[in-house]
């Protein structure tokens, strides 16, 4: 029993370490982490071209992953930071101009108040917001040169994952502790989350900007590209999704007078772009897989308050890969201990 005692002793002692050095590093490397997300993602989305290229084709290891993340930037991150860079002047531009800004809400509360007798933005309200407004820059340019560190930081990571994909896996398979039945049903569960999450949740936010976007060309909204973009960008939040932009837009459109616009914007956007959310939605759980709203509010919450915006994909794939963890935590450990006492 002492030798027993002792190789525990010494189990336990050597796993102690490594999660405190884990600790250690994972707080150092903290900023880091989006772009090790990023990594992960980009991988379990390239990863089948990457072999097919290499071992199919014959294609050299570090030709074939230069090719999948140059297609990946072109593809997936070029078009999100054109949107970003886009959002980006126009709230500098009112930020700089916030006292204009405040003028126009300032007339807008004024006409809603003498038709409705409703106050909604009183003086205080207004100096608050002002403020508010006068604050974002600098954490917007903060958030900019975030996502700017979090993408080098991702393709540095991902390249090598590419290149050494078939040692890596072999890597974690032989060292994950967990059974082999596990092991495969984490990689493919895990892969299923990773669509779902960082594919299904931006498409479906993209397709309700394309179905906007008309709309707003029709009603004659000003800038209609800029609103599909911020269009994009609300109908990743759970919950209330594009209708935080089309509602105080029909809202607006209405104050000033503009009354069939307005109308048309509000129908426009609760028969249309709302019924293609639910439509496409449907589809996808279908193709894709789904994701639950509870995840998605959660996941949202948590990931901006980790991650900031990039946190809207990352933070419901952090909560569902703790659901997955502990179901195969259960199905390896848990599972041994109810047949025991069954047995008994």
């Amino acid at each position: 029993m002492s030798v027993i005692d002792n190789e525990r002793i010494k189990q336990v002692s050597f796993l102690l370490i490594i999660v405190l050095l884990a600790y250690v590093l994972f707080s150092e490397l903290y900023t880091f982490f989006p772009g090790f997300l990023g990594a992960i993602t980009m991988y379990i989305l390239s990863r089948k071209y990457m072999f097919r290229l290499v071992e199919g084709r014959r294609w050299r290891k570090s030709l074939a992953a230069a090719l999948l993340m140059f297609m990946s930037f072109i593809i997936i991150l070029l078009p999100f930071g054109m949107l970003i860079n886009m959002l980006t002047n126009k709230v500098g531009y009112a930020v700089t101009h916030s006292s204009e800004l405040i003028g126009g809400l300032k007339t807008v509360n004024d006409r809603i108040q003498a038709a409705t007798k409703i106050d909604i933005l009183s003086q205080v309200r207004l100096e608050r917001l002002q403020e508010y407004i006068t604050s974002v820059l600098p954490g917007l340019l903060g958030a900019t040169f975030n996502i700017l560190t979090a993408i080098a930081i991702l393709y540095f990571i991902l390249y090598f994952m590419l290149v050494n994909g078939r040692e890596m896996e072999a890597w974690l398979y032989e060292y994950i502790p967990l059974k082999d039945e596990n092991v495969l049903r984490l990689g493919t569960e895990f892969h299923k989350l990773v669509i779902a999450n960082a594919v299904g949740i931006p498409l479906i936010a993209v397709i309700q900007g394309i179905v906007s976007l008309p709309g707003y060309f029709i009603f004659q909204v000003p800038q209609p590209f800029f609103w599909f973009a911020v269009t994009c960008f609300t109908a990743m939040l759970p919950v209330v999704g594009a209708a935080a932009v089309y509602v105080p837009m029909g809202v607006y459109l209405l104050a000033i007078n503009m009354t069939w616009q307005g109308i048309g914007v509000l129908v426009y956007g609760f028969a249309i772009v709302g019924t293609s959310d639910n439509l496409f939605r449907l589809i996808l759980a279908k193709k894709i897989g789904d994701v639950h709203p509870l995840i998605t509010v959660f996941g949202v919450l948590i990931g901006v308050n980790l991650f900031g915006f990039i946190g809207l994909i990352f933070g419901p794939l952090l909560i569902s890969m703790f659901i997955l963890l502990l179901d195969i935590y259960s199905n390896e450990f848990l599972t041994k201990k109810r047949e025991v006492r069954i047995q008994r």
